[in-house]
């Protein structure tokens, strides 16, 4: 049997289960929701297991109490299979004493809600997984800390092991748990697996609706083109037409998203809403990313050898794994990740907000000292837009990169760090 590896988000279900009676761990499929929920279980329930999976059904619409017997916490895997069971977990919850009665698992939302009576509020605790970071997939050496940032160290120390050819190599592999230990060449060729996948069924399963796999395919690679920028479905309807000469309406795309939305394959970003000095129209569309960035290599049919080939692609793609993993992070201090950008065109990748209401600011550039130097500005311009007086001041200014060998701090504060020396 695989020795389990650490994940980040296993230190947050362990406190949820102390305060709540059931906790929701969704995200897409082959993240390791399952392993991980497994390593917390008492007895477990899955729901999908081809030999049971009727009988469950079954089960569930003539009595779900059944189901739910067991030492505690019990897994019920891929609940969403049978939503009578969200109701059923709430009233065994509001029915039994102490906290962490069961965790549930799903890499689907339930594709109707009207046999789910009660929003669970008060008796569950929602957990996202994504796939795994870097510093989760021991990529990242891990030796500057996120949470660290926040307090505003003097210096770093960190000195990444990743050259361009290795983040190449893990934008198109991805943070698939199953693939952190293959060879090489079938590791990448889990991320293909997965987008065919997606567009053959997953995308259908998502809501019960037969949808057209070459549509999906020409979505999914207008969506990888747009990473990262705050396209409009119109834009990338357009797209669509340009490329491949088809008709296409808006709410056809926008029901598409939806469906990937419902099956956690695509995570976009909201944007950031602060108190500035001058009266400065934001934009508040959301930033276009996959939840992973293999999705979009995918999706256009790239490999690292190609990404080499065109460094400002690969820029796109490095930010999308960038913002998967500060995501990850972010969590697991209470934080949530945004996107700044205004009426000026002034633009900030990501900030990252906790709850006590502190603040950071990050670019994200693949590397190179002129990039580095241009985020650098950007995020000092931004910060002296800030009404310091209605807000806090940021907490840090950081450059993400992706080929620098060192971690370091800037003679004007700012922070500089590669992506294969940062953790939570």
């Amino acid at each position: 049997m695989k020795k389990y590896k650490s994940r980040i988000t296993d230190a947050l279900i362990e406190r949820k289960l102390k305060g709540k009676g059931a906790i929701l761990i969704e995200g897409p499929k082959w993240c390791g929701k399952t392993t991980t929920a497994e390593q917390f279980a008492k007895s477990i329930l899955y729901m999908s297991k081809p030999e049971d999976v009727q009988s469950n059904l079954m089960m569930a619409e003539i009595d779900p109490s059944k189901l739910l017997k067991g030492e505690t916490p019990r897994l019920i895997d891929e609940w969403q299979i049978a939503p009578k069971l969200w109701d059923a977990v709430r009233f065994e919850v509001d029915h039994r004493d102490n906290m962490g009665h069961f965790i549930l698992t799903g890499s689907a939302v339930p594709p109707k809600n009207d046999e789910i009576f009660h929003t669970g509020t008060g008796r569950f605790a929602w957990i996202k997984m994504r796939p795994m970071s870097l510093f989760e997939s021991l990529e990242s050496t891990g030796e500057v800390s996120l949470r660290e940032l926040f307090n505003q160290p003097s210096q770093l120390n960190g000195e990444n092991k990743l050259d361009i050819d290795d983040l190449a190599f893990l934008i198109c592999r991805g943070g698939w748990p199953g693939a952190i230990d293959m060879d090489k060449d079938i590791a990448l060729d889990q991320a293909f697996d997965y987008y065919t996948a997606i567009v053959n069924t997953d995308i259908s399963r998502a809501d019960n609706v037969k949808r057209d796999p070459e549509r999906t395919k020409r979505l999914m690679r207008s969506y990888a083109r747009n990473q990262g920028a705050q396209t409009a479905y119109t834009v990338i309807r357009d797209d669509i037409v340009a490329n491949d000469s088809e008709s296409l309406t808006e709410d056809t795309v926008y029901a598409y998203t939806n469906a990937l939305r419902k099956i956690f394959v695509i995570e976009d970003m909201p944007a950031w809403n602060p108190n500035l000095r001058s009266k400065t129209a934001i934009r508040t569309s959301d930033t276009r990313y996959f939840i992973d960035p293999s999705i979009a290599t995918a999706s256009l049919g790239l490999g690292p050898e190609e990404l080499i080939k065109d460094l400002n692609t690969m820029g796109l793609f490095f930010e999308t794994m960038c913002v998967r993993d500060l995501r990850v992070y972010a969590e697991s201090i209470d934080g949530q990740v945004y996107h700044y950008r205004d009426k000026s065109g002034l633009e900030c990748d990501t900030v990252i907000h906790l709850r006590n209401g502190s603040f950071g600011l990050i670019e994200i550039k693949l590397g190179g000292d002129k990039l580095i130097e241009e985020g650098a500005e950007t995020l000092k311009a931004f910060r002296d837009k800030i009404d310091t007086t209605k807000m806090k001041t940021p907490s840090f200014l950081m450059v993400v990169t992706g080929t620098g060998r060192y971690a370091y701090r800037r003679e004007d504060g700012v922070y500089v760090v590669p992506i294969g020396c940062l953790k939570n």
